[in-house]
Parts: structure tokens; sequence; C-alpha cells
């Protein structure tokens, strides 16, 4: 049987076609409506990056209390993989799926560049493929990009290795520690900043975001 994947929808998210299409790379890929509870039997959950509900009060904070993000927390906490990518990393913070939180670019601009992430840990549901110390690059294209957590934090994420990616050349947005994403204690939910998948085809510049969702086929293979 096909690998499932399932994609959120929320009102402003813009780039779900895109992950659907990077997610069909290695399964069958489905959209799941943003009110709809019912997560149709997948077997992973990619929420993809845009401007859910018009990134009102903060980044990510409304579509974090969205009904299918309660299937998508129960899902999580059962061990299902999740992979939240800028929006999708914001609503899972807001979500209290990942630690820490996403703030307003040191400079407060939109930056839309292609950047260089270095592969941190390859223990992750998303990383399994990869190679520790592995650069990808990866288009970002965000505002409120600024990964956060307080010192105590931050210490927990280096000790347990839940930073998952990190800027290969320093942050440009003013992120702490030069992160660009993180996993939860389970390592089966994973979020970053720049888009794998806008990635997948080396006609749009790389190819290196199809380490993700291989690394996710890997996984189901061990299963």
């Amino acid at each position: 049987m096909a690998l499932r994947i399932g994609v959120p929808q929320f009102p402003g998210s813009c780039d779900e076609v895109d992950a659907l299409l990077a997610a069909g790379t290695v399964g069958d890929a489905k959209l799941l409506w943003h009110r709809d509870r019912d997560l149709k039997g997948v077997d992973a959950v990619v929420v993809p990056g845009g401007f859910s509900y018009g990134d009102y009060l903060r980044a990510g904070a409304i579509a974090g209390l969205s009904p299918v993000m309660d299937a998508i927390a129960d899902f999580a906490r059962e061990g299902g993989p999740v992979l939240g990518i800028c929006n999708g990393f914001q609503v899972l913070c807001a979500a209290g799926l990942l630690p820490g939180a996403l703030l307003q670019n040191r400079d407060r601009r939109f930056v839309c560049r292609q950047v260089d992430l270095r592969v941190e840990t390859t223990t992750t549901a998303w990383t399994s493929a990869a190679e520790r110390g592995q650069t990808l690059s990866i288009p970002a294209k965000h505002q409120e990009g600024r990964y956060y957590a307080p010192d105590d934090m931050l210490a927990e994420l280096r000790a347990n290795e839940q930073v998952v990616f990190r800027y290969a050349a320093g942050t440009h947005n003013g992120s702490v520690d030069d992160i660009a994403g993180v996993c939860n204690a389970g390592r089966n939910v994973v979020g970053l900043m720049p888009h794998p998948e806008h990635a997948v085809d080396v006609l749009t510049g790389s190819a290196d975001g199809l380490v993700l969702f291989r690394s996710l086929l890997l996984e189901s293979a061990r299963v």
C-alpha cells in the first residue's frame, strides 16, 4: 500500500499545492480541510506554508486552534510523523507540538532567498535519509522566521539534539543559535522555516528538499 500523506489547507494557505506535489514523490498525497477532524487514515502529515488566517494575532496562532490541528496533535502523540514548513512551523509551535516560537525577522523585513541548511541530526522521521553535517540548498521566504527559545529551553534542545537544522552561513533573520528547524522530544514532529517542497526538482535550482520526503519513505519501510 502506498504511503498516504495528508496536507491540511487553512484560509490563507498558499503552498499546499507544492506540498502535495512534493509529498507525491514518495506516496499518495491528499488535501485535508482545516475544519475537518478526520485525517482520512494518512500515515504522515505535512503542514504547509502560507499566511493562515492572514497571520492575524500572530503567525500560526489561529490555525493552531483549528479542528484539524486537534486531530494532528492526537496523531503526533501516537508517534505519527508530522512536518511543519514555514507557516506550518509557526502553526506547530502555536499548537504546542514544537518548542519555541517564531518572531519577526531581526530587520522586520520579508526575506526571500536561497539558503544553505546544515543537517544537525539524522535521528528524526524527516532526516533519516540525510547525513549529519550535510548541507541542503533550500529557498526561504518569511517575515516571522526568527526562531526564539529561552535559555533553559535552548539548553535542553541542545542536550537532547532537538536542533534539526541550522543556517550553515549563519542566521539571516536573527534566529537564536542559527536555528532553522527543531523537533519534538519524540523526534516524529519536525518544523523548519525554509521550504523543502520548493526544492524537489533540479529545474527549480535544487532537489535537496527531497531528502526530507525520502526520509519519510525510509522510516515507513522500517515500521
